[in-house]
């Protein structure tokens, strides 16, 4: 019986492989007709400027026909197929091409902003704040108007991080958030790996608003902080852009005096477990200082 699903898994293991090597030559074959074709149309544009030029005269045809292959060169150009070998390396495409492009396709599709940031406070309090649940109705009390985080749900542990799931409920009736979504609901929080992080919100009717930080440690005292808001809402996109943008830096003006109080504090005391609470709200930092806590001060630098 085990060696039958062993076979089967080879058979399937197989033919994703030679799928994924399919794609991955269609990819170059596509880039390569795309790279043939600018030498083509260079030379069609020069040949016919040539022999436009050559009576000393441009004639009303030839004006035509030159700015037709201009600007058929030009749309070329902006046809040039995605080279996803850029950001990710061969092993990696072969492997998950076909869950690549629909992923990277859907992302694009619910992009919404994006917003960076230098922040004079070292990186491991911008992750202290992040992956701390109760920071969101006590840090954020006003922009989320007294929300409360009533309890977590699951929390489960991945090689490079985990998730955990937790409810919150919109504690004050006057709440806008009530419009669009239930007085409680339950809300994704995912450590990706030492420097990236999602915040996962439901909405309304299955619809969501994903948020992923990436917190890159600069120097011992700064770290870059980029913000991306991803949501398959369903709204009038530069008014959802524009309310987000607001949400966004007013979140962010509320963050800085508390890590302004915790760049003061000794940067031993975020890193020692022992200090951690047990509490499960700190759950998901907890996994932070057992998998990076003690090489911490390995990781690279940009400054």
């Amino acid at each position: 019986m085990q060696d039958n699903i062993t076979t089967t898994e080879s058979i399937e293991n197989k033919k994703s492989k030679k799928a994924a090597e399919m794609a991955l030559f269609i990819s170059r074959l596509r880039s390569g007709i795309w790279l043939f074709g600018i030498p083509s149309w260079l030379f069609g544009i020069s040949d016919r400027s040539f022999a436009a030029f050559a009576d000393g005269y441009l004639s009303t045809i030839e004006v035509i026909q030159l700015f037709t292959a201009s600007l058929f060169f030009a749309s070329w150009l902006f046809l040039r197929p995605e080279n996803s070998s850029d950001n990710h390396d061969i092993v990696t495409l072969q492997a998950n091409w076909c869950t690549f492009l629909t992923s990277k396709s859907e992302l694009k599709q619910r992009y919404m902003i994006s917003q960076e940031y230098i922040l004079p406070f070292p990186y491991i309090c911008q992750i202290y704040h992040l992956l701390n649940l109760k920071h969101l109705e006590s840090i954020h009390h006003f922009s989320l108007n007294n929300l409360k985080v009533i309890g977590v749900s699951d929390f489960q542990l991945t090689e490079n991080g985990g998730v955990i799931k937790f409810q919150t409920m919109l504690d004050s009736p006057f709440n806008p958030l009530r419009i669009w979504r239930k007085p409680i609901v339950e809300v994704d929080l995912i450590l990706h790996n030492p420097y990236t992080i999602e915040l996962s919100i439901p909405v309304y009717n299955l619809k969501r608003i994903t948020v992923i930080f990436y917190a890159v440690p600069l120097n011992e005292n700064e770290h870059y902080f980029f913000i991306d808001i991803y949501s398959d809402l369903e709204w009038f996109k530069p008014f959802l852009q524009l309310l987000l943008h607001f949400a966004s830096c007013l979140t962010l003006f509320e963050d800085l005096p508390y890590l302004r109080s915790l760049a003061q504090k000794n940067r031993d005391s975020l890193l020692k477990l022992s200090r951690v609470s047990n509490c499960q709200s700190m759950s998901l930092y907890r996994r932070f200082i057992e998998l990076y806590g003690s090489s911490l001060n390995n990781y690279p630098m940009l400054g």
